[in-house]
């Protein structure tokens, strides 16, 4: 599998990084090759060899910077492997980035890649804390938020979940993240992946399933992951 691991220098807020070593992990366990390739300001890229996408969350002044460095070649190459089912993974300022625009509290819009329908407005207050939430596939996922943005989902995409305990994408609606195809946008940091490891295993059955067609996991023992889950949900949610 060939995971694409963009602006690694730039987008890892609250170790969004520990996704990319869940996925290896994951993979190695089971025998399957995976190869992680760092796509940084400065270089050229195509979106089109990867199985798995993931963009982590950052700041204002990153995503600027990020921004700045996806020319329209790069931001087309990406809204094309989406498209065509490539699996991305987008978390917080990476999600955000993935939409329409971010309207600051000063009114200023600042034009993101509209690869999906949806848009962030800034929030007078943080949306801070330990949530919970639960997929189309009824699997319940817990991790943590820090936003001040509101984010809005259009007709074209459906959300992530519906949220459980917390705020999610804007503290009104119920709503958390978002998901187009094989897209999954999320403002869960913790990392997610290892706290959720069913959520894991689901993204990498889907980027393999598209290169292999049907594919079985063999099963892992998750016992310990399980337990720390139970742990962080019985303290914190």
């Amino acid at each position: 599998m060939n995971i694409a691991h963009l602006y690694p220098d730039l987008l890892n807020l609250y170790g969004d990084s520990g996704n990319i070593l869940c996925l290896q992990k994951r993979c190695a366990w089971r025998g399957i090759e995976c190869a992680v390739t760092p796509l940084v300001c400065g270089r050229d890229f195509d979106f089109s060899s990867y199985d798995l996408i993931f963009i982590g969350g950052g700041q204002d002044r990153e995503q600027k910077l990020v921004l700045s460095d996806l020319t329209l070649k790069k931001c087309s190459s990406l809204g094309n492997a989406v498209q065509s089912g490539a699996v991305v993974l987008a978390i917080c300022g990476g999600y955000q980035l993935l939409g329409k625009f971010y309207e600051t509290a000063a009114g200023e819009r600042l034009d993101f890649t509209g690869i999906l329908d949806l848009y962030t407005c800034a929030g007078e207050k943080r949306l801070i804390g330990n949530y919970e939430f639960k997929t189309a596939e009824k699997i319940r996922i817990i991790g943590f938020e820090n936003h001040s943005g509101r984010t809005f989902l259009g007709s074209g995409v459906a959300p992530l979940g519906r949220v459980l305990k917390g705020f999610g994408n804007n503290g009104a609606d119920k709503t958390e993240g978002a998901r187009y195809k094989n897209t999954f946008c999320t403002y869960c940091h913790g990392p997610v992946l290892p706290k959720n490891p069913d959520f894991a295993d689901m993204l990498i059955k889907t980027a393999l399933e598209r290169r292999y067609d049907e594919v079985e996991l063999a099963p892992l023992d998750c016992s310990q992951e399980l337990l720390a889950r139970r742990q962080i949900r019985d303290l914190y949610i």
